[in-house]
């Protein structure tokens, strides 16, 4: 009997090639932009994705300020922080998040998506939110994503 025999490689974390991608938010929903973002983050776009290295790519977002939130989000989407001492729960609107620190409704939106482990809080950390256009990361020549 003459069988092929196909392995399945795993990649090594020395060996994974890591590029730059840039996504401009600007009028584009949350979710669908989080979601997107995510999955570069684990690098499932790619062929020789494995789960447990982190194989994702290194995502820069700009103008997160103009963030699309759709219906009634903007009023109604509630972000909680505990302090840990009684009384110290805080909610905040999702407008007076983008006042206050614009870039935490993207890292927060993306970092829901992602494993809630070492590998997740690793993934997390290859993502750069900035409001406006400006980003020091020129030197990596980013490309375009969405």
């Amino acid at each position: 009997m003459n069988t092929l025999s196909y392995k399945t490689r795993s990649v090594r974390k020395e060996d994974v090639q890591r590029r730059w991608f840039i996504v401009d938010a600007e009028g584009q929903v949350l979710g669908r932009m989080a979601s997107r973002i995510a999955t570069v983050l684990r690098g499932k776009h790619r062929p020789e994705y494995t789960p447990h290295v982190d194989t994702g790519e290194y995502v820069i977002v700009i103008n997160c300020e103009k963030v699309k939130l759709t219906g009634t989000k903007d009023l109604d989407k509630i972000y909680q922080s505990y302090s840990g001492y009684p009384g110290g729960l805080k909610e905040l609107t999702a407008n007076q998040v983008r006042d206050r620190k614009p870039e935490r409704i993207i890292e927060q939106a993306v970092k829901g998506m992602l494993p809630k482990n070492k590998l997740g809080n690793a993934m997390i950390h290859k993502l750069w939110v900035y409001k406006g256009p400006d980003h020091p990361h020129a030197a990596q020549k980013p490309e375009p994503l969405i």
